[in-house]
């Protein structure tokens, strides 16, 4: 379904003194984004922040939903989405892995303007009524992957090793899309699913006669984390007070990451992606209380030292909001560093195994990746 929404065409903020300033704010009469599906938390951000634009401004903007990673990255790498609202997908991407690791792909330019860190948490969302109170309960376990999205799927790994768990342990039962799962843990087709704790289906289960849970990840369990992280680096231990199954006086010890993210590539103009953030920073208060996650979108809630770097324009855009420092400089250098030494990797690669089959060309760009970072004195991050 196409939500038509509003983007901006200009806009004046009022200053303490009632001046106004002026940030004459262009982009073009239309506009499309991607996101996840119909009623995910990614979904209602993105639909929150477009009605603010369509309040305020005056550019239509198309909201598409798209069930995994490369679908929702697809039309922004062809130009046809100026933005993409994307999970740890992103980070995938960046990487050149799992399914962007295959010739039609390899590493991307992914860049963030902002992100989204609030009172929930993202981990496996497990049936109440099957009796799992840990997550090393989930053994034997029907445990739900999505077909094209590394992102949930390597996702739930590095939750389930938390438990000690891997793939092999578990009962895997693949869907066409994260939607699908969901409805899957409705119609006990499933037993888990990840999420964030505020995603629509996971509300959906809760009122189910099934019931939700979602298994603690206390941050004290170091060798718990460790495992997590040598799947999934991005996540951090996190308090979540709020989502299915979740409220301030009860709240669960578990994990997030930023999400959603909204998702630039670095070739996209620096004072196009600067008009976005901005406007984003600006009108915080016109769409922070539209959506669940939302207020996630505050500038003082960024995560400025995460996986991703922020692209020029969002830079440019934080600087004068007051949140960008020397150190985060550094390490956006760093990250914008180590997309370079990818895609010169990449590029060496692909035109030297361009006749190799899919498989072969895998597994021999996963060996080139590894050793085009060593050189570089940079982790891997997927050994």
């Amino acid at each position: 379904m196409l939500h038509r929404l509003i983007a901006l065409a200009s806009v004046g903020v009022l200053s303490s003194t009632g001046a106004v300033c002026a940030q004459d704010i262009k982009l073009p009469p239309t506009m499309a984004v991607t996101a996840y599906d119909t009623g995910t938390a990614g979904f209602n951000i993105a639909v929150a922040v477009g009605k603010m634009m369509k309040d305020k401004y005056s550019t239509d903007v198309r909201v598409l939903p798209a069930g995994n990673d490369v679908a929702r990255l697809a039309p922004l790498r062809a130009g046809r989405a100026t933005i993409a609202w994307m999970g740890s997908g992103i980070y995938f991407a960046q990487e050149g892995v799992f399914e962007f690791g295959v010739k039609e792909w390899g590493p991307q330019p992914a860049q963030v303007t902002l992100s989204t860190i609030d009172c929930n948490g993202a981990s496996l969302g497990v049936a109440r009524d099957i009796g799992v109170k840990e997550i090393k309960d989930l053994r034997g376990k029907r445990v739900g992957f999505v077909v094209g999205s590394p992102a949930l799927n390597q996702n739930s790994l590095a939750i389930m090793a938390f438990g000690g768990l891997t793939k092999a342990d578990i009962k895997p039962i693949e869907f066409a899309s994260y939607g699908a799962m969901w409805k899957g843990m409705v119609n006990n087709d499933v037993d888990a699913a990840f999420a964030t704790t505020i995603t629509g289906p996971a509300k959906e289960v809760e009122t189910s006669p099934r019931g939700i849970i979602w298994p603690p990840l206390p941050a004290e369990d170091k060798a718990g984390w460790e495992r997590v992280k040598r799947v999934a680096p991005f996540f951090n231990p996190h308090v979540a007070t709020c989502g299915a199954g979740i409220t301030a006086s009860a709240p669960v010890n578990m994990s997030t990451y930023p999400y959603p993210v909204a998702t630039v590539y670095g070739s996209q103009a620096e004072d196009q992606i600067y008009a976005i953030t901005k406007a984003m920073i600006v009108n915080f208060d016109a769409y922070k209380d539209n959506a669940p996650g939302a207020l996630g979108l505050a500038v003082k809630a960024q995560s400025m030292k995460w996986v991703v770097p922020f692209h020029p324009g969002a830079v440019k855009a934080l600087k004068e909001a007051g949140n960008w420092t020397p150190e985060d400089q550094t390490h956006n250098d760093g990250l914008l560093k180590r997309q370079d030494v990818l895609k010169a990797a990449w590029s060496e690669y692909a035109k030297a195994s361009a006749s190799a089959g899919e498989k072969e060309f895998l597994d021999g760009w996963m060996t080139a990746r590894a050793t085009a970072l060593k050189k570089a004195g940079m982790p891997n991050g997927f050994e």
